[in-house]
């Protein structure tokens, strides 16, 4: 979704998605993504980001739909539909993004580097590329990641070679925000060594004007030919003309400009259905699920009520945000409760807890909000983006040194614990934007669902825990038995493509186990 501005809908991020298993869904929600987008007076996204992610270490694993290939390639060509339409009134210029390997860095390190032959390379993180590029992406961005130890933003074969003589693509490559100042610490350096590999635009956070003055500087000097910028140019002119750029009215005067759809219902409801179809149930015992509505339901846990959590990174602000004041619109997941359970109390810390009082709890924990090498976990928290492949290396501190979420949110385990303690069933609902060793949080629930980052729609996590809809999600990366940086070592808890279902279970089985659970406690009336 257009989630930088506040009011927007926010849909549950490409992980999720990818959960979803539903191309016709993705659609839709880039259809509705690009009405969102126009009602701000903007016709340009960067999306969709194609990335396959080997190693769930990467800050940007959220950003990813699956690390299968197949699934990430299944959902391309649907998204640059959904964006571009037929590029008229209800379209935006989509941007396929990260050119190219941005998901294979050693040790999901971010900007790092991936090491992998030519054809693994295009085996895995190319092929997504092509069902995007047929159904006329018109730009594509580079990648600021390196491919065995050379900078995309200055590969002139990845850029030129492959991307636009192999593959055919005739729009533009854009650069990352300054990734160009990564390729030389001698800026024109930088500037003529991306512009020769094949970059025609280029992304400058704030000193453009030095960016022109460089380029000027290399072009009169002889460093990059006049017919490297005509063909940049000619790019960007045609995108333009293609979309129709010059003929429509200014961004004010546009059919969807301040559009009354955005934010709206309707769009909600969109958002609502991705985030039941993005759930998936891991552990089911007791028949604990679906959680009648007249139980006596006990929340808790740090993101039962934080839109901000449930959000994640790129939400109002680059890191997101802590809490629900700048979210506006939609609900937590607890205000989803709430509003479907008249019987149901929050208890952050669990505090609360009362078997004599509570049926059942729903504990809902996991990460907050980071974005790209602040959300990497780095074997002894070391502060490296590995970005200093033939340049500046960015020092940014990372989320952690360990993907077992009892050690990077031990008050997560603490409240689940202290819950199950009292004898109370407890579901836990994991609000992560990867999938994390959590051995120990699982062997003390009741059920366990992994809910990625619902985004703004938390009522769509009540549908499904009170019975509205059944579970559909199933895994897009494996979830790992280990805390090993190694994929390989961290083994297997559950299989890519895992995901329990409670189809059948009539809603009696809900009560009954309400009702049973009262018995046990000589509390029934």
């Amino acid at each position: 979704g257009n989630a930088n501005v506040l009011g927007a809908t926010v849909f549950p991020h490409n992980i999720g998605l990818g959960a979803a298993h539903d191309p016709d869904l993705i659609e839709r929600v880039a259809r509705i993504s690009a009405r969102e987008v126009l009602a701000t007076g903007l016709d340009w996204t960067f999306a969709p980001t194609l990335a396959v992610v080997g190693n769930v270490h990467w800050g940007r694993t959220y950003e990813s739909f699956s690390e299968d290939p197949h699934l990430v390639a299944s959902y391309a060509d649907r998204y640059v539909r959904g964006l571009q339409g037929d590029l008229g009134d209800e379209s935006v210029i989509g941007c396929a993004k990260h050119w190219v390997g941005d998901g294979g860095t050693t040790n999901g390190e971010d900007q790092g580097n991936t090491v992998l032959p030519e054809f693994e390379l295009e085996r895995v993180h190319v092929a997504p590329y092509r069902p995007a590029l047929a159904a006329g992406v018109l730009t594509v961005m580079a990648s600021f990641n390196s491919w065995n130890a050379e900078k995309c933003h200055g590969h002139r074969y990845l850029l030129t070679d492959v991307l636009k003589d192999r593959l055919g693509f005739g729009g533009i490559v854009v650069s990352d925000w300054d990734g160009v100042d990564q390729l030389d610490d001698d800026y024109d350096t930088a500037i003529a060594l991306a512009v020769n590999a094949g970059i025609d635009m280029i992304m400058i956070s704030v000193d453009w004007k030095r960016c022109l003055d460089g380029l000027t500087r290399v072009v009169e000097d002889g460093r990059v030919p006049m017919a490297r910028i005509d063909d940049a140019v000619r790019r960007i002119l045609e995108v333009k003309l293609h979309y129709g750029l010059f003929t429509r009215p200014r961004p004010a005067d546009r059919p969807f400009s301040n559009h009354d759809s955005f934010g709206s219902a309707a769009h909600r409801e969109v958002a609502r259905e991705a985030v039941r179809k993005s759930l998936v149930l891991l552990k089911h015992e007791s028949a604990v699920l679906p959680i009648a509505k007249t139980a006596r339901v006990l929340v808790a846990g740090k993101n039962a009520d934080n839109r901000g959590h449930q959000c994640g990174g790129f939400t109002v602000a680059w890191q997101g945000v802590s809490d629900s004041s700048l979210i506006e619109g939609g609900t937590s997941i607890w205000e989803g409760i709430r509003a479907v359970a008249p019987h149901a109390w929050l208890s952050v810390d669990g505090s609360l807890a009362d078997p004599a009082q509570h049926d059942v709890a729903i504990v809902v924990i996991g990460e907050t909000p980071y974005a790209e090498g602040m959300g990497d976990i780095r074997q002894g928290g070391r502060v490296a983006s590995g970005s200093g492949f033939g340049g500046p290396t960015s020092q940014l501190t990372p989320y952690g040194k360990t993907i077992e979420l009892s050690s990077l949110h031990p008050e997560d385990l603490a409240t689940i614990r202290a819950i199950a303690a009292k004898g109370i069933p407890i579901v836990t609902v994991l609000v992560s934007g990867r999938p994390l060793v959590v051995n120990t949080e699982l062997d003390a629930s009741t059920a366990f669902v992994a809910a990625w980052l619902p985004g703004s729609e938390g009522q769509g996590v009540a549908d499904v825990l009170f019975g509205d809809a059944d579970f559909h999600g199933t895994l897009p990366f494996t979830w790992p038995a280990h805390a090993a940086v190694d994929p390989y070592e961290a083994g297997e808890r559950f299989a890519r493509g895992f995901g329990l279902r409670l189809a059948n279970r009539e809603q009696r089985t809900a009560n009954s186990f309400v009702a049973e659970a009262r018995r046990r406690r000589g509390v029934l009336r």
